[in-house]
């Protein structure tokens, strides 16, 4: 059972997504560690890769390739990334899709919390990062990651804990993927 999930920094989607592959005893994949990888291969800082992806789209196109690689490698996985499940979608590789989201400003607490950062900082640098992703993907794949018909399942993490965000994914993904086997038992 391949699952992605995906929503803005400071969603929950890192802790969720981790919970659910521990329960199902999946292998994790987190993207934005393949894009980390990618800047230490090219020795720059994740602001600067991200800030020339703008400008050249051959490096979300091999984030892509490499995340592609993986999720066609594996069939017990959970994919973690802001568009991972949309460009799952996209190319048509059976994924179950989550979407998990929450208002700006307890994202950017949350992620103020766990950097030790100023919120009003936080909020402004998320912003410009999210402003500059949504302008990449719109402009290299015509995606927006946060269209909720990219997903089959949206949850919001403002009031449930990540345990419970985990069960209900973990169930409605085990539902569809009973209903997909018998499905195809039946020849449908």
């Amino acid at each position: 059972m391949r699952i992605a999930v995906s929503g803005p920094p400071g969603s929950g989607k890192t802790t969720v997504s981790a919970l659910v592959a521990k329960a199902l005893g999946h292998e994790l994949v987190l993207v934005g560690q393949v894009f980390r990888r990618m800047a230490e291969e090219r020795d720059i800082g994740l602001d600067v890769l991200g800030s020339l992806a703008e400008e050249d789209e051959t490096i979300d196109k091999e984030l892509d390739r490499r995340t592609i690689a993986i999720a066609e490698s594996k069939k017990d996985v959970v994919l973690e990334g802001r568009l991972t499940a949309a460009l799952l979608r996209k190319y048509d590789i059976p994924t179950f899709t989550v979407y998990i989201d929450a208002p700006e400003e307890i994202r950017a607490a949350r992620i103020a919390k766990r950097e030790g950062k100023d919120p009003a900082a936080v909020l402004e640098e998320m912003r410009t990062r999210e402003r500059s992703e949504r302008k990449r993907y719109k402009a290299i794949y015509g995606i927006d990651p946060s269209d909720c018909l990219a997903y089959d399942l949206w949850l919001d993490s403002r009031t449930m804990p990540p345990e419970e965000l985990a069960d209900i994914i973990i169930k409605e993904a085990r539902r569809r993927h009973d209903e997909d086997a018998h499905q195809s038992e039946e020849g449908i």
